[in-house]
């Protein structure tokens, strides 16, 4: 079976190289971008702007070839693909949450955004906090990783939390 996706817009950024991009949402606070959509996909937007955050799904498009097996960032151990975030991946799709500012005809302005610039833009979803489950939810090896990112505030970039 061969599943095909069409790019219904793109992401804009001022992040132009992997190098120096913020990693989550949660590192890129205060960075602004736009995602574009297509003409034939804008009438889709109506009664977005009732929303503050937005779930964007795109194709990491410069990911490279994947390995099953990887050292992700915030760890010096090799894990397995599936077990991480990071994009080269089968199917490089990537997710970020981010906060919708504004609504304009066929562009949206966000603010929190971890992604490069150009990146073609699969869909958006509604980000609704009500519909995550009431489960206690577990992280894995990434428990004890989740506190080393931070945004430095003055570029929206990361560092590690001890550097």
């Amino acid at each position: 079976m061969k599943i095909i996706f069409n790019p219904i817009g793109v992401i804009r950024s001022p992040f132009k190289k992997n190098e120096g991009t913020p990693i989550q949402p949660a590192a890129a606070k205060g960075v602004i971008g736009k995602v574009i959509v297509f003409s034939e996909y804008t009438e889709g937007l109506r009664d977005l702007d009732g929303f503050s955050h937005i779930i964007l799904l795109y194709h990491f498009h410069l990911a490279g070839k994947y390995a099953l097996r990887v050292k992700p960032f915030l760890d010096n151990k090799e894990r397995g693909l599936f077990a991480t975030r990071a994009p080269s991946r089968p199917n490089p799709i990537g997710i970020s949450v981010v906060r919708l500012v504004d609504v304009s005809g066929d562009e949206l302005a966000v603010e929190n955004l971890d992604i490069l610039d150009n990146t073609p833009l699969l869909d958006i979803k509604p980000f609704v906090p009500e519909f995550r489950t009431d489960e206690k939810i577990e992280i894995g090896w990434l428990r004890d990783k989740t506190g080393y990112i931070k945004n430095t505030g003055d570029d929206g970039r990361f560092k590690h939390k001890d550097g």
